[in-house]
């Protein structure tokens, strides 16, 4: 079956928890895939002068489980030691954590030597008392469910955007089936060093970007219900009305948000194809 098990590995991770008035629940499965890649790291109280901060962001790792690992352990940290975030300059202190953190992941020696061709794309969301910071980088995704309805959605990158298709193109790349040089399925990630050797080019003008899209989205507590990060193992096969109609449907038999995010990745699953070749 090439990169896929001949039955699902279903034992899945999981963890729950609550914290600043915030309630989370945690599930993660292997699923068809030989290995399992994906990461994420949940933090409620960020430390001194930052106790009423929570983070919480998912990583979904590609050609292995080292990016995603490493990014889950240092993203955070990355992000709130910048000088930006010292400033208050919060959208900006994403940004430069992210780019930070793919530099010097790179000067490690199996990225330097180009053993390690991993890559992984990340979703997280920084929320303030007032505010939400959400950033993307890649084909993960953040919903936001308002009133009911998916209010708020991260875009994914994929190579087929026309800003995505010109950088790859300009960086002097190609998109063929749908995919940056017929391989890579996401236009920005973490990682994937082998797309960002163009001369002359910045981080964010390679053929993959590790630059995050930044989005603040006021908090709203009589009208937000709730807040879904997930990789494409969900968004592949649900849509973001699908996968809120579906947690609403479920917050009504349990609050339990463990129980809930089981009950998403296991419908998922059983929503997959595989064809066996």
């Amino acid at each position: 079956m090439g990169n896929f098990l001949d039955k699902p590995n279903t034992e899945k991770y999981n963890e729950h928890g609550n914290g600043n008035g915030l309630h989370f629940g945690v599930s993660s499965m292997q699923g068809w895939r030989v290995e399992m890649e994906d990461a994420h790291h949940v933090r409620t109280g960020l430390g001194k002068g930052l106790e009423d901060w929570s983070f919480f962001a998912v990583f979904d790792g590609h050609a292995g489980a080292t990016v995603s690992t490493h990014c889950a352990e240092q993203l955070l940290e990355s992000i709130i030691n910048c000088e930006e975030f010292k400033q208050s300059e919060i959208s900006e202190a994403i940004r430069t954590g992210f780019l930070k953190l793919d530099d010097t992941m790179r000067s490690k020696p199996e990225f330097a030597c180009g053993q390690d061709k991993a890559g992984s794309t990340a979703v997280c969301a920084l929320v303030s008392p007032k505010q939400v910071y959400i950033a993307n980088c890649g084909d993960s995704r953040a919903v936001i469910c308002r009133k009911g309805v998916a209010d708020f959605s991260t875009q994914d990158h994929k190579p087929i955007l026309p800003a995505e298709k010109a950088r790859i193109q300009n960086a002097g790349g190609t998109v063929m089936i749908q995919r940056v040089n017929g391989s890579l399925a996401v236009s920005r990630a973490l990682g994937d060093y082998e797309y960002k050797n163009v001369q002359g080019r910045g981080p964010c003008e390679q053929l993959v970007s590790p630059e995050p899209e930044v989005f603040i989205q006021d908090r709203d507590e009589e009208n937000d219900e709730f807040m879904v990060l997930a990789c494409d193992g969900i968004w592949d096969v649900m849509t973001n009305e699908e996968v809120c109609d579906y947690i609403r449907s479920l917050l009504l038999i349990t609050e339990d948000l463990e129980a809930i995010t089981n009950q998403v990745i296991d419908t998922c699953l059983y929503k997959v194809r595989i064809t066996k070749c």
